[in-house]
């Protein structure tokens, strides 16, 4: 058997991958593949928000900034080791003016700062935007600066299985099976071995798991193939959810919701229902909470009681999942009647309003006044808002979680193997809007880092390697027969496969979780992977989709997992989710019983959980967030440890 060797394999063409390569590139690493199954896909490129927020140290405000402080805000909603936070805050500066320089046209006041503005748990003005597609922007220019340093792209492929050996009692990486498309029709000859000496693994975030979510289609996620080979992870149970539109997938936060659109929802047989008004007390409140949410997007436990903004998500919720309505955000009516008198607007609302310029009689024209390439946005695919409602729900957004890594980005418990971007679970509970743009970008230049400096010279035992990667492509050899021999051309399995755990997450695993209901999902997703090989495919070309549902699959059952242990361990309502309590708080007095939640009392706030896969089991530890550092560094002895190379071994 072939195989092809690279000295640093990249998987993915997000933000952070294309970051990696060409940070490794111009640190002088020249064999480098990037390996991605779709160039245009992933989240980087196909996602945004109103205002997609890039949040950095803050260069012109008049209220000083520094790191420690950025390091403070961003590991203050606990469950983030300071020491991962602080390096976050000390490389913002180098990987936004890394983006300024390759041509990202941030904009800056005349006298060059880059001016920012508030986001969510957000001090200072840290954050800024090119507007809805801030990443998308970030991507085209790394990817010309890629083609330009000549670093070579293989498309089409498809990451099947990695590859590890055991070193000095430890893992570590050594390649890859990849899926060829353009094979598939051609047996075996379509699995193509890569051994490698690192690997760049940036497969964003668990986008395909959920039926309610704002991922692009295009981007499932591959932290599967990670879990697989024993990766640990970190805070699995920590992701973002907040309302998007289901159609188009998109985050309707910003100035969708500051218009005051009018919600409805609709039954089977046509009916519509005003369903807000029953649980706010006046319309001012009402449109009060609206409002907010634009301020306050992902679902908050602890902005529902009192009529908070982050109710609406519940009733949302409610609607759609519990009495089967489907719900919409209507911007061609008010959420009120002729006879509301503006006049009682909430100050704040009215405030904005007026500094806004919003003048507007309907939603629609309101918006036409604060944003129009909000409107443009929708436009550009077929959604018409000046003549429909967005059909609407409560969504995955993003994974706070992920895999474990250490203040290099890499892997905690896998050597060689460097998670960069949303797969890896830096972020806490909480975390500053925006922020995962910083992170992806810091992440790959320390990984880059790490890897010209420390693993610069091949160190794969090439013969061990060869092995693993012998035997990882015969089992997966062998999978491929296994699905090829049981082709069934009418056969919906594996689309009914996916569908079976998408609905098993938003229902147990998204922002409404019950220790009543837990045990058993986690029961039904370990059925469900035990039974992924005799699940039929209909034709050759569904084979990347299948083995995309096998390692989604293994990640659902994760994912499951670690809600069952944090609810074990006495977790409650934190981050964005609710933790269903009969006998706990009543978030509305006119909600069911229910939806009471748990408090969370805080145990868990400076612990970080962590699972990986041990001897075919998932095991489970807790770990103490490790603080901010505090050490004074002095200059000879950091440029000494910095020339032998002793920052990376500590």
């Amino acid at each position: 058997m072939k195989y092809a060797y690279h000295h640093t394999i990249v998987l993915g063409t997000g933000a952070a991958s294309l970051c990696a390569a060409v940070r490794l590139k111009r640190s002088g690493i020249d064999d480098i593949l990037i390996i991605t199954d779709n160039l245009k896909g992933g989240t980087s490129r196909n996602t945004g928000s109103d205002k997609q927020t890039y949040y950095k140290l803050s260069d012109s405000t008049i209220n000083p900034d520094s790191p420690y402080a950025m390091a403070r805000a961003l590991s203050s909603g606990g469950a983030m080791h300071g020491d991962l936070a602080l390096a976050e805050a000390l490389g913002s500066e180098s990987g936004f003016y890394h983006l300024t320089a390759l041509g990202v046209p941030f904009p800056f006041n005349r006298w060059g700062g880059y001016t920012g503005y508030k986001t969510d748990h957000d001090p200072l003005n840290r954050g800024t935007s090119l507007g809805p597609y801030t990443s998308r922007m970030m991507v085209e220019y790394l990817e010309k600066e890629v083609i330009n340093l000549g670093i070579p792209i293989l498309d089409s492929h498809d990451a099947v299985r990695l590859v590890t050996i055991e070193e000095n009692d430890k893992k570590r990486i050594a390649g890859l099976i990849a899926l060829e498309r353009n094979k598939l029709t051609k047996g075996e000859e379509a699995l193509k071995p890569f051994l490698c000496d690192n690997l760049i693994f940036g497969v964003g975030g668990p986008a395909g798991l959920y039926k309610s979510s704002v991922y692009p289609p295009v981007h499932v996620g591959a932290i599967g193939l990670a879990l697989e080979v024993g990766a640990e992870t970190a805070n699995l149970t920590e992701s973002q959810y907040g309302m998007g539109s289901l159609k188009f997938r998109w985050n309707l936060s910003g100035s969708y919701q500051q218009v005051l659109p009018r919600y409805f929802s609709r039954d089977k047989e046509g009916r519509e229902f005003d369903f807000l008004s029953e649980y706010f007390k006046n319309m001012t409140s009402l449109t009060r909470a609206i409002f907010l949410k634009g301020y306050q997007w992902p679902f908050d436990p602890l902005k529902v009681e009192n009529e908070g903004s982050s109710l609406i998500d519940i009733l949302v919720y409610r609607e759609t999942e519990v009495l089967g309505r489907d719900v919409f955000m209507d911007f061609r009516s008010n959420p009120w009647d002729e006879s509301y008198d503006l006049t009682t607007l909430d100050s704040e609302v009215r405030e904005y309003w007026d500094k806004s310029g919003l003048t507007g009689s309907t939603p629609i024209i309101r918006l036409e006044q604060l944003n129009k390439k909000a409107i443009s946005l929708y436009g550009d695919h077929n959604i018409d808002l000046y003549g429909e409602p967005l059909q609407i729900g409560v969504c995955a957004q993003h994974n706070n979680g992920g895999l474990a890594g250490d203040i290099w980005w890499e892997s905690t418990n896998i050597g060689h193997l460097f998670p960069v971007g949303e797969v890896n679970g830096t972020h806490g509970v909480y975390r500053p809007g925006g922020t995962a743009l910083n992170s992806g970008q810091v992440g790959a230049f320390r990984a880059s880092q790490k890897i010209a400096r420390a693993y610069g010279d091949s160190s794969l035992n090439r013969k061990m390697a060869e092995e693993a990667c012998g035997t990882a492509h015969k089992i997966t050899a062998d999978l491929f027969k296994t699905l090829t021999a049981n082709m069934d051309k009418n056969s919906s399995a594996q689309k009914e496969y996916r569908e079976e755990f998408q609905n098993r997450m938003s229902r147990h695993a998204a922002f409404v979780r019950d220790s009543e209901q837990i045990d058993n999902a986690c029961s039904q997703a370990l059925e469900q992977l035990e039974r992924f090989s005799s699940t039929a495919i209909s034709h050759t070309e569904q084979l990347p989709y299948a083995f995309r549902n096998r390692h989604m699959a293994l990640a659902q059952y994760f994912y499951l997992e670690s809600i069952r242990n944090y609810l074990e361990e006495g977790g409650g309502s934190r981050g964005s989710y609710i933790v269903r309590d009969k006998e706990g708080i009543s978030l509305n007095g006119d909600l069911e019983q229910e939806w009471s939640s748990k408090v969370d009392r805080g145990e868990l706030k400076n612990k970080i959980q962590h699972l990986s896969l041990k001897k075919g089991k998932v095991s489970v530890y807790w770990e103490e967030s490790r603080p901010i550092p505090r050490e004074e560094s002095w200059f000879e002895t950091v440029w000494g440890a910095y020339l032998e190379g002793s920052i990376f071994k500590e």
